[in-house]
């Protein structure tokens, strides 16, 4: 797993080289609590980074992350209402696409992962010790 969040920040930051803007606090708080402060988390974030290469459907997200559809239909409601992804077109098999909203901020989503790794870290320790 930590692999796959290295390789998440890679990609992050590649693209964050592309423009240089300072994220927007509450954004960033938003990122900080869809990200590392609640369970779907991850899977969340197995979604954004998808939706990174290009625009899918929630049928084709469910079939690639090997996820259950309606499972991928709930968090692709939720970052929708929070105005992270946005629906092109109407209808059924509309793709999904990222926010603006989204990609000016990548640089916070980069420090969500990195508070999701740190909490994933940490309770992993604590399973140790009790």
């Amino acid at each position: 797993m930590s692999e796959q969040f290295l390789e998440f920040q890679r990609i992050l930051r590649a693209r964050q080289e592309e423009r240089r803007t300072k994220p927007d606090k509450h954004t960033k708080k938003l990122l900080f609590y869809l990200f590392a402060g609640t369970r779907g988390g991850v899977t969340r974030l197995r979604i954004i980074m998808s939706l990174l290469e290009c625009t899918r459907n929630a049928h084709q997200l469910a079939r690639e992350l090997g996820l259950d559809y309606k499972a991928v239909k709930h968090h692709m409601q939720v970052l929708e209402r929070n105005g992270l992804v946005y629906k092109i077109g109407i209808g059924y098999g509309m793709p999904y696409c990222l926010s603006n909203l989204l990609e000016i901020n990548l640089p916070a989503l980069d420090e969500a992962i990195d508070k999701l790794y740190f909490n994933m870290q940490r309770k992993s320790r604590k399973k140790i010790y009790m």
